[in-house]
């Protein structure tokens, strides 16, 4: 029994079988729960997923290296993005001025406050260049943690936290300013919120989900060349 534990532990099928469980088993649950913005399907899939790890005593490490293939599916699902965004080209090149003059400074502020939180509470440079990337899309991220030198767990940790406390705080800002625009809500979301902001914005709707794809987009291009340059200038 020891023998076949260990073999399914060094090769990709249980981890692979774990995560396709954990996802399915998390859009079950968020279904029976009505939808709720609070607690996304992602969020219950990682929960499910790290107490299996837990209680097959699954070394993390392994488990990373084991689903590596599907890490790489990150990269071709982010460009799939582009589907909505020629879809809703036409919105998108109305509004490109603004859209131009908020981004960069809501990418800067989105790594900025992380940082300075982290600094406040004494946390060492490796956890401000894991927190700096936090609303970046997983691919772009793990690019940009390798070259400031972050930590990969925190770092993804970091991403779960911020996609679900953005969905949250977008949906309340949204209700006490009366903002009902879904370009605006849209952008909003994927800017701060990366991959699971653009989920919660398909569900208000193709607009909406098409202006997350563009915010989490050029969030992610501008933060690739930003974040590593402000690294060697502050010599950190």
């Amino acid at each position: 029994m020891n023998e076949l534990h260990a073999s399914l532990l060094n090769t990709p099928v249980l981890a692979v079988a774990l995560t396709l469980a954990a996802y399915l088993g998390g859009m079950h649950l968020f279904e029976r729960l009505g939808r709720p913005s609070w607690c996304p399907a992602v969020l219950i899939g990682a929960v499910l997923t790290a107490a299996s790890l837990w209680l097959l005593r699954f070394d993390y490490a392994d488990y990373q290296r084991n689903v590596a293939w599907l890490t790489f599916l990150l990269g071709p699902a982010t460009v799939a993005l582009a589907v909505p965004l020629y879809q809703q080209r036409q919105h998108i090149f109305a509004l490109w001025k603004p859209i131009l003059c908020c981004l960069p400074l809501a990418a800067m502020l989105a790594a900025f406050y992380a940082v300075l939180i982290a600094w406040l509470l004494g946390a060492p440079p490796v956890v401000f260049a894991s927190l700096a990337p936090k609303s970046v899309t997983a691919p772009l991220a793990m690019g940009i943690q390798e070259q400031i030198g972050g930590s990969l767990s925190l770092m993804l940790g970091g991403l779960l936290m911020t996609g679900v406390l953005t969905t949250i705080c977008v949906s309340l800002l949204a209700r006490v300013l009366k903002v009902t625009d879904p370009r605006i809500l849209g952008f909003a979301l994927g800017v701060n919120g990366h991959a699971i902001g653009i989920i919660r914005a398909f569900e208000l709707g193709p607009t909406a989900g098409a202006f997350a794809s563009l915010g989490m987009s050029l969030t992610g291009v501008f933060s690739a060349a930003f974040l590593p340059l402000a690294w060697r200038l502050m010599g950190l």
